[in-house]
């Protein structure tokens, strides 16, 4: 099956930037759209959530200003995480402006409801689903989703527990539509490889947190660029799901990271975690790739860094 047009033109890479929570933000999502990938933020990023409007205002009249401006080299479109969760309480006020702005692509997470994939396919959009096994990734296709995103062992923030090998060959086995792969996706050379494997693009979050226009710490940029797979622990306690945090945040909150304990899952509220003390704020989601970010630098940077490795396994391997 071909990939929809809105993920094939535009792109010099088969890459969507993940949508960071707290981290992504219109300077961000502009500047991965404007070199050449798809950009994304959570809508719950936006506070309060009238800043929502603002920002898609913002955003859709700065690409256009952009494509106007530069025919030859049109910015990749952009997209809108939505979490389809019971406490994201603003889920019917965001989708309605993502409606509203007719948003490209919709990434949904937590949760497959056909009432969110119908009102994105009103205008024309597509819906991406995350997914962490093959049995979510068949409820969301059933469910009306376009396209999965495989949320692999190794992934940063919100993660599964699945070999991207295993997980892949799983859901090719029975959909031939849009699949994109994260986890530990921080090279050029990782990405061929997610296409080597099956998927169509690679899902790439934690290298763009260390970057000049990510909304992040100056401390949390670079315990990402001194950080390894080795410093990354896997726990459901800050948020009810489970997630990948680097060690470092967690040891500076005063809490010891190889005795987490477990939470419980039917307590989660999405909201709290998003904007308490603890997840995403005080404790940095990250992901096992960082080993492969060296420096903080501008977004065109990273992305330069990305198509020149991506070119150079290709020649290399003669694909």
């Amino acid at each position: 099956m071909a990939l929809p047009s809105i993920l094939t033109n535009n792109l010099r890479l088969p890459v969507v930037a993940s949508p960071l929570f707290i981290i992504s933000h219109p300077a961000l999502t502009l500047a991965q759209c404007k070199t050449g990938v798809v950009g994304a933020f959570p809508a719950l990023n936006a506070r309060p959530e009238s800043q929502l409007d603002e920002w898609l205002a913002m955003i859709t009249e700065e690409l256009g200003a952009h494509d106007a401006a530069n025919p030859e080299r049109p910015a990749a479109p952009f997209a809108v995480n939505q979490i389809v969760h019971a406490s994201n309480k603003r889920l019917e006020h965001d989708l309605a402006l993502c409606v509203k702005y007719k948003v490209p692509i919709v990434i949904s997470s937590l949760g497959a409801v056909p009432e969110v994939n119908a009102a994105i396919h009103s205008y024309g959009g597509i819906v991406l689903h995350d997914v962490i096994n093959n049995r979510h990734a068949n409820s969301a296709i059933r469910k009306g989703a376009d396209g999965l995103i495989a949320v692999a062992a190794g992934a940063g923030g919100h993660a599964g527990t699945l070999s991207p090998f295993a997980l892949v060959q799983e859901i090719r086995e029975w959909f031939d539509g849009p699949l994109l792969l994260a986890g530990a996706i921080a090279t050029g050379g990782a990405i061929l490889a997610a296409q080597a494997m099956g998927a169509d693009m690679a899902y790439i979050g934690s290298p763009f947190i260390a970057t000049a226009e990510a909304r992040a710490a100056d401390a949390y940029k670079q315990a990402i660029i001194e950080g390894s797979a080795g410093d990354i622990v896997y726990s459901n306690y800050f948020t009810g799901v489970h997630g990948n945090y680097l060690k470092p945040s967690i040891l500076a909150a005063g809490l010891d990271p190889d005795k987490l304990p477990e939470a419980d899952p039917s307590k989660m509220d999405f909201e709290q975690a998003t904007t308490g003390s603890k997840a995403w704020k005080d404790i940095w989601g990250s992901g096992q790739g960082i080993g492969a970010v060296k420096a903080i630098e501008p977004v065109a940077a990273l992305v330069d860094r990305l198509e020149r490795e991506y070119q150079e396994v290709r020649a290399r391997l003669a694909v």
